[in-house]
């Protein structure tokens, strides 16, 4: 279905990219994804635990509004 590249042509794409940027930019850019991936999933940790607090005050509310 995709015509994606394999073996030999990733490697000649890979060369490419180290001539056009370098080794040191790549790592730069290779390090600073990581960082985004990271900063992403503690986000979206913070937001479930959140949720989850804002759940139970809503339990607890409706039980005191019931008893």
């Amino acid at each position: 279905m995709f015509n994606l590249p394999q073996g030999a042509e990733l490697l000649i794409i890979l060369f490419i990219v180290i001539l056009l940027f370098g080794v040191g930019r790549i790592s730069k850019v290779a390090g600073e994804f990581g960082k985004g991936i990271r900063a992403f999933k503690e986000g979206l940790q913070s937001s479930n635990e959140e949720a989850v607090e804002k759940k139970s005050e809503a339990v607890d509310k409706s039980d005191e509004s019931k008893g």
